[in-house]
């Protein structure tokens, strides 16, 4: 007597034309074809959005693979019977009505076709050799059907997730990039106009590069990144070009005074000026550095500070490895985000050389949404001589919303 196959689900779930249309597709496969059941599994993996299933629906399908004896899929004996006891183990204890629902998804998503018996057990019945005849459960035949669709959108989206990467270290790159070349443009005096064209000074660079930075959202798709990668490029070859120009200029020069100006203006060592504006300030107010110390500036590490407030290392010429560097790239930062020089020494002065520093850096950090920065490191000093502001709440503020106290954690 021949066995039947049976093609709806028992009891009350309904047969859908999607259900059909997986059942031929399997049933239209090439007898011959053979799949390894799991690098087909790992392409689900990685298409999981693309074929609409979950990620416990794949933790179900993996416990169903796994009661499939042979590694490879081929064939026509492709059923599977656990009970749902059995499969809830394997998919790590999964309960029951989780179970079920996410083997109804597998269902619906064409990964698999119930083949149920008249009662809706599953179990296998054997011939009179022993082997199988019939078994009802799971039907892992379309795997094999779909394993080319599934392989050719799981490339697709390998190379999406590729895309994205590339467009993402591109970026990574312009930021340094031109974050670096700003402060070369600042150290060296640069002018930013040619032939009265292009930006006023470098604060408006600055801006300019970081209002590009700031409106590329966190959850940004392949467009959004191609065009920031794009606009943050243009903005690197123009800069790069303005501190080309100025450099054919200043070696075609002869004029021996503006050779001597430049070279009274450069800054080779911007620590050494800092020590000394340091110690002035030291010594024009004493009470105001035991103030600074009684606050604990030695309570905040510089690992924890980077981790906080990661835009200013972006500023540093060699990197920041010690609190020397961090200084200098603060007072590099301190004119591109329009801080006065009257209202940076009023900070030293009162909070300290360290935690007026880092005040910088979270200023930097919220740039886009402080108006003043100058008005507000005036408004955090008076708050610190009045004795209502300290450096602690504003650093775990910061390490909350930080990417690179995320990324450590």
């Amino acid at each position: 007597m021949q066995t039947y196959q049976t093609r709806t689900p028992f009891g009350g779930r309904t047969l859908m034309l999607a259900h059909v249309a997986t059942q031929t597709r399997a049933a239209a496969r090439a007898p011959e074809t053979v799949v390894h059941k799991w690098t087909v599994f790992r392409s689900i993996c990685t298409a999981k959005a693309r074929l609409g299933v979950s990620e416990r629906a794949l933790a179900v399908l993996d416990a169903l693979l796994s009661f499939h004896p042979e590694t490879t899929l081929s064939g026509e004996k492709l059923v599977v019977w656990p009970s749902n006891g059995q499969l809830a183990l394997r998919a790590h204890g999964m309960a029951p009505a989780t179970l079920r629902r996410h083997l109804a998804v597998l269902v619906d998503a064409g990964m698999i076709v119930r083949r149920d018996s008249p009662n809706g057990k599953r179990y296998a019945r054997k011939g009179e050799g022993g082997e199988i005849d019939q078994a009802f459960g799971f039907d892992l035949s379309p795997l094999v059907a779909r394993a080319a669709e599934i392989e050719c959108l799981a490339e697709e989206v390998r190379a999406a997730d590729r895309a994205v990467k590339l467009a993402r270290e591109r970026i990574t790159l312009c930021r340094r990039d031109i974050a670096k070349m700003i402060v070369t443009g600042l150290e060296e005096g640069v002018p930013t106009r040619r032939e009265g064209r292009g930006p006023a000074d470098w604060s408006e660079v600055h801006d300019q590069f970081r209002g590009i930075v700031e409106g590329i959202s966190r959850n940004a798709g392949l467009g959004e990144l191609e065009v920031a990668a794009e606009t943050l490029s243009t903005l690197a070859d123009d800069v790069f070009m303005l501190l080309e120009t100025h450099g054919k200029n200043e070696k075609t020069s002869v004029n021996e005074s503006q050779t001597e100006r430049h070279i009274q203006n450069s800054n080779p060592d911007p620590s050494t000026d800092l020590e000394l504006s340091g110690q002035r300030v030291v010594e024009a107010k004493p009470e105001a550095k035991s103030r600074a110390s009684k606050r604990g500036d030695g309570a905040y590490t510089l690992a924890m500070v980077l981790s906080a407030c990661p835009d200013i290392a972006d500023y540093a010429r060699n990197g920041i490895s010690n609190w020397r560097d961090f200084l200098a790239t603060a007072t590099v930062v301190r004119p591109m985000l329009g801080i006065s020089p009257s209202a940076w020494e009023e900070a030293r002065g009162i909070l300290g050389e360290i935690p007026a520093a880092i005040v910088v850096a979270g200023i930097l950090q919220r740039h886009a949404m402080i108006a003043s920065a100058g008005g507000y490191l005036r408004s955090l000093t008076r708050k610190a001589e009045e004795g209502s502001f300290s450096l602690g709440p504003m650093l775990m503020a910061l390490l909350k919303v930080s990417p690179a106290a995320r990324k450590s954690a």
